[in-house]
């Protein structure tokens, strides 16, 4: 079942938003660490499932006008799925640390 056109715009907006939001926590903690911030690996994360999702739906529509093959679209949903799930995956593995941190006496 093809996603509806303007539900799959508002939640690339949506991802879009959480990707300059990500973006804007490495700058703002000032750290000068070797690696990458782990806002910009978050940002990073953010755009991949974005990609996954926008050719998702791309290949949804391609197969609704008879252009695609089945494989191709069903490959396609599952790869933005496992990219969905990844990340909240890792969304709950921040929001389970912050909570365990939290809980730590001063």
């Amino acid at each position: 079942m093809p996603i509806p056109t303007a539900a799959a715009a508002n939640a690339y907006a949506t991802l879009a938003r959480m990707g300059e939001q990500t973006a804007s926590l490495g700058t703002a903690t000032g750290t000068s660490a070797a690696g990458p911030s782990f806002g910009s690996v978050l940002k990073d994360m953010v755009d991949v499932v974005n990609e996954a999702a926008q050719k998702s739906d791309t290949q949804a529509q391609a197969a609704a006008m008879g252009k695609a093959n089945m494989i191709d679209v069903v490959t396609a949903v599952a790869e933005s799925e496992t990219a969905i799930q990844t990340l909240v995956s890792v969304r709950d593995k921040v929001i389970a640390a912050y909570e365990d941190i939290l809980k730590m006496p001063i």
